[in-house]
């Protein structure tokens, strides 16, 4: 009788899941000056001013916000400035742009906050398949954490990987 062996457990090769950095949906929020906006237009200080004193600022309180306009228009600096300056305090960071570009500004700070000593000297796969779709930037971000410590970094599965970088042999 034949013993099966798993050769890609005992490989010592590490499966890192990128998507395990990505920041949950409900931890953005986005701000969004259509809304203010007289016919989709035009900003219009005194109301705008107005609408700001009413707004429920609590509800970014402790979140990431997407400051930004989802309609095709000039926006007044004074105005994000003004934003800025009602969820500075509340919000746990600002960021002007759509909720992807802020998404995906989260993720790569993750990442580069990865541990790096766990990783220094391993084999090292990035997790290519999964339920969540993982952004192109999460894999250029951990290259460029995982690549001066890493034995090895590859992509894919670890019963099938591309590789992607290998340390030279020591002289």
């Amino acid at each position: 009788m034949d013993i099966i062996v798993n050769k890609v457990a005992q490989s010592g090769i590490i499966t890192l899941d990128l998507a395990t950095y990505i920041p949950s949906e409900d931890s953005i929020a986005v701000f969004d000056f259509k809304p203010f906006l007289f016919k989709e237009m035009i900003l219009k200080e005194k109301d705008f001013r107005a609408f700001m004193k009413e707004q429920d600022w609590s509800q970014y309180s402790g979140k990431s916000v997407a400051i930004t306009c989802s309609v095709d228009t000039v926006i007044q600096m004074w105005a994000y400035m003004l934003v800025a300056a009602n969820l500075e305090g509340l919000a746990k960071q600002i960021h002007v742009g759509s909720k992807e570009e802020l998404s995906n500004k989260i993720l790569e700070d993750n990442i580069k906050n990865i541990n790096v000593s766990d990783y220094t000297d391993k084999r090292v796969v990035l997790k290519g398949c999964g339920d969540v779709e993982v952004p192109e930037v999460a894999y250029v971000a951990a290259t460029e954490v995982l690549k001066p410590v890493v034995k090895s970094l590859m992509y894919g599965e670890p019963c099938s990987t591309v590789p992607v970088y290998k340390q030279p042999l020591k002289k």
